[in-house]
């Protein structure tokens, strides 16, 4: 890992200290589009893909007939200049700190993006925010920023063939966690050669919850919303057993960590790990050597098959001879978990 990830990963875990209960301020708006709080307003808020309506700018299996994911929001520009070019600012959605800033379009189908670094009810998440026609002066690794901070314009910068037309500029958001700052050596490991410019904020090493849901939910529930609550809320897909006790992941997101009595009286032997319906771990059990259910490294406990059904395009696991097992997405997933 090269020194500037040495020191991000200092920033993301000592610089974001936890605020105070009664401090924790709403999340706000990434641009000055209201219309996912409008009833029936939806498509005025989501830019959908080409030909297809605005569905298929939301989160979730909404590309592809479902079996491609879409890892965030697709948020409509309002504000346009005199040639039909967005000027929408793009404002941070909390306060936190720059951890990437990506300058050069050509190196992602992101274009232009900058990730912030955040800390809410003792989870540290990120934000992403793609397409951006520039990014701010100002906004580069290691920055502080305040909640409502210009972080730059948005736009319609990509490296893909196609390109982003004048029409479905957009902002497209995105919330998760990190799943391993050691990243880059395990990509290195599992792919030697492959090419990878962006380092530990690769696309591959985020794993992330619905933007809409987590912004509508806060504002209905105002002060008492919960970060933890809302991340171990999501539809369970499959839960996996893993005999390792001590992961980066694990030791990052104790806040995930959910109390088990027996594990207290007696060695944690490994650990159950629920995933959501699209891979995001959001619930680590302890268990003893004696609730271990195989002496694999990795044992897929069970699939929620309605789930399965409804949220498809993860290929995280597959039934073959009528039982379920992880299929090859699903064990990278585990394997970079744990790596």
């Amino acid at each position: 890992m090269s020194n500037l990830f040495r020191t991000l990963g200092r920033i993301f875990a000592a610089v974001l200290l936890p605020l105070p209960a009664a401090a924790e301020p709403p999340l706000q708006l990434p641009t000055a589009n209201t219309n996912i709080y409008a009833p029936g307003a939806e498509d005025h808020y989501y830019v959908g893909t080409v030909g297809r309506p605005w569905m298929s700018g939301t989160f979730g299996c909404v590309r592809t007939d479902g079996w491609q994911l879409h890892e965030g929001i697709d948020i409509r520009a309002e504000q346009r200049d005199k040639k039909g070019e967005p000027i929408d600012p793009v404002r941070a959605i909390a306060d936190g700190v720059v951890l990437y800033v990506n300058g050069k379009a050509g190196l992602s189908n992101y274009g232009n993006y900058v990730i912030l670094g955040h800390e809410r009810d003792g989870v540290e998440y990120c934000s992403l925010y793609a397409h951006l026609r520039e990014v701010g002066e100002g906004i580069r690794s290691g920055a502080r920023i305040r909640k409502g901070d210009q972080l730059g314009v948005l736009g319609r910068t990509s490296n893909t063939r196609s390109g982003i037309s004048k029409e479905r500029a957009h902002l497209h958001l995105e919330v998760a966690l990190f799943l391993n700052k050691r990243f880059p050596e395990w990509y290195a490991k599992r792919i030697p050669g492959a090419r990878n410019d962006h380092g530990m904020f690769n696309g591959q090493n985020l794993a992330g919850f619905d933007p809409t849901e987590l912004l509508r939910s806060q504002q209905r529930q105002g002060a008492p919303f919960n970060l933890v609550k809302f991340i171990q809320s999501q539809p369970e897909l499959c839960r996996v057993q893993v005999r390792e006790t001590d992961f980066g992941f694990l030791r990052r997101y104790r806040a995930l960590v959910e109390k088990n009595p027996l594990a207290e009286q007696s060695p944690t032997a490994g650990y159950e790990i629920v995933f959501s319906h699209v891979g995001t771990p959001m619930k680590l059990i302890p268990r003893t050597a004696a609730e271990l259910k195989s002496k694999a490294r990795v044992h897929l406990l069970s699939v929620n098959e309605a789930v399965q059904r409804e949220h498809r395009c993860r290929k995280l696991v597959t039934q073959k001879n009528g039982r379920w097992e992880l299929a090859t997405a699903g064990q990278n997933l585990v394997d970079l978990l744990v790596y």
